[in-house]
C-alpha cells in the first residue's frame, strides 16, 4: 500500500529508509538524495543533521515481572505441618526415654509340681512413654539368659516378663531367680521358691 504523501512525479527517487525513520513534513520531489549511510539521510547540496532515531539503538534493562503477592502464604500451612511431623518424630527418637517406676518378681510360692515348669513373672512398672526395655534372667543353679528386650508403646505403664523355669527329677531344691534391668536404668528384682518332689 503507498503512502498518499509520497510525491508521484515522475523524477521521484525512493530511499531505503521509509517515511518512519524521520520526523517533519517530507522532502520536496525535486530534492532527490545524494546517498544513505546507516541512519543519516542527506539530501540537496548541503548535509542536514543527523536525525535521532526514534527509538534508542541500545536495548535498556528487561522490565522486571511484577512480584505475585502472598505467593509465600500457600506454603505457610505446609511449612507447619512438615515441621510439627518432623518434631513428634524427633521427640520420639531423641525424646526423654522411658522412665522405669517400679520392678517387682514373683511366683507361685510353693513351686511346680514334679517335672513341672514355674512362671516366673517380671512386672515394670513405667511412666507411659515409649522406650525399650533391655534385661536377662539370672538363676541359682548357674545360667542366666541372653539381654532381651522389650518394646513398652506408648501410653502403656507396665510390661510384663515371663521366665519358665523347668525342673525334672525327685528331691528338693531352693531356687531364686533374679531380673536384671540393664536400660533406659538398672534396676534388679527376684523371688525365691521351692521345687519339692518326694517320689
Amino acid at each position: 500500500m503507498s503512502d498518499p504523501r509520497a510525491p508521484q512525479g515522475d523524477d521521484y527517487s525512493a530511499t531505503v529508509l521509509g517515511s518512519h525513520w524521520f520526523s517533519g513534513p517530507p522532502p520536496p520531489a525535486d530534492a532527490a538524495p545524494d546517498r544513505v549511510e546507516g541512519a543519516v539521510l542527506r539530501f540537496g547540496p548541503g548535509v542536514t543533521a543527523a536525525l535521532p532515531a526514534p527509538f534508542p539503538l541500545t536495548p535498556g534493562p528487561a522490565p522486571v515481572p511484577p512480584r505475585r503477592r502472598g505467593g509465600w502464604r500457600r506454603y505457610t500451612l505446609a511449612a507447619v505441618v512438615l515441621a510439627g511431623v518432623l518434631a513428634y518424630l524427633g521427640w520420639q527418637r531423641f525424646g526423654p526415654a522411658v522412665e522405669v517406676r517400679e520392678v517387682a518378681v514373683s511366683t507361685d510360692p510353693r513351686g511346680p509340681a514334679c517335672d513341672a515348669a514355674a512362671d516366673v513373672v517380671a512386672t515394670v512398672r513405667t511412666d507411659g512413654r515409649p522406650g525399650t526395655l533391655t534385661y536377662r534372667w539370672v538363676r541359682s543353679d548357674g545360667t542366666r539368659s541372653e539381654e532381651l528386650t522389650e518394646h513398652v508403646p506408648d501410653g502403656r505403664t507396665e510390661a510384663t516378663l515371663h521366665l519358665m523355669w523347668t525342673f525334672r527329677g525327685t528331691g528338693t531344691y531352693p531356687a531364686r531367680a533374679e531380673l536384671q534391668l540393664l536400660t533406659p536404668t538398672r534396676r534388679t528384682a527376684a523371688t525365691e521358691f521351692t521345687y519339692t518332689c518326694p517320689r
